[in-house]
């Protein structure tokens, strides 16, 4: 049988489950969402919180869950604050199938072996208690369709669905445009659930991969366009992008 309380990334994990294919959408963002999932769900817990675009640990405490405790050591054994988008966009091998596994011995999803060309084995998963998925889903549909602030659960859970993708699983075609879209502005609602899914973002977008530049230069003489052979090129100052203020301009773009 299902628990009664599940985890935010058990629950984005249950959302991105195709019911039909026993795959889950988006499996290549949902890496990074799973991964965000586990700092909101420390936050909620709190063992982390927030400082400026970077996590702090602040009660090492373990949680009882073994996955998020391990995350939680992680980040502990850092020292520092650690930027969102540097711990999302570190390497998750197997995270997803870690969940998917917690959750075959939940007993929420039961797994379907089968193969692929009638050679390779794959496995499908599909949900079992199929009324905590409905749960979940009505909760982002209540979100979208009364327009109420959410509880900070579901605000991070709509943050992070609208960040990995699943707006366009869970709400298809022209019909959904209006349902995706208010789910992307139910971001506003949770702060750590904004950060963390902007943090996704960036690092689908590579922001957070991409390196600082040197300094350019002091100003001196312009130079004449025919510049002696081995002067050095002007190079431009790189600013940084992850400031949380900053990101919450750019969802609106999203």
């Amino acid at each position: 049988m299902g628990r009664s309380r599940r985890t935010i990334p058990e629950e984005l994990l249950l959302l991105a489950l195709d019911p039909t294919t026993g795959t889950t959408a988006q499996p290549q963002s949902l890496d990074l969402g799973l991964a965000g999932a586990q700092l909101v769900e420390l936050a909620l817990a709190g063992r982390i919180a927030p400082d400026g675009d970077r996590i702090a640990v602040v009660m090492a405490r373990p949680t009882g869950d073994p996955t998020l405790d391990s995350a939680l050591e992680l980040l502990r054994r850092r020292g520092s604050p650690v930027r969102a988008v540097h711990w999302i966009g570190g390497p998750r091998l197997g995270l997803r199938q870690t969940y998917l596994t917690h959750l075959e011995r939940c007993g929420m999803v039961h797994a379907v072996a089968g193969q692929m060309c009638g050679v390779l084995p794959t496995t499908r998963y599909q949900a079992t208690e199929t009324a905590i998925s409905r749960e979940i889903r009505a909760r982002l549909d209540n979100a979208i369709r009364t327009g109420v602030p959410p509880d900070p659960r579901t605000a991070a859970l709509a943050a992070l669905a609208h960040a990995v993708g699943l707006g366009k699983h869970l709400y298809p075609g022209n019909e959904g445009r209006s349902s995706r879209s208010r789910l992307r502005d139910l971001i506003r609602h949770d702060p750590m659930g904004g950060l963390v899914a902007h943090a996704v973002m960036d690092v689908q977008n590579g922001v957070g991969a991409q390196p600082r530049r040197p300094q350019a230069p002091a100003a001196g003489p312009v130079r004449q366009p025919a510049a002696r052979a081995g002067a050095e090129p002007a190079g431009a100052p790189s600013q940084s992008r992850h400031g949380h203020g900053r990101l919450a301009a750019r969802v609106g773009a999203r």
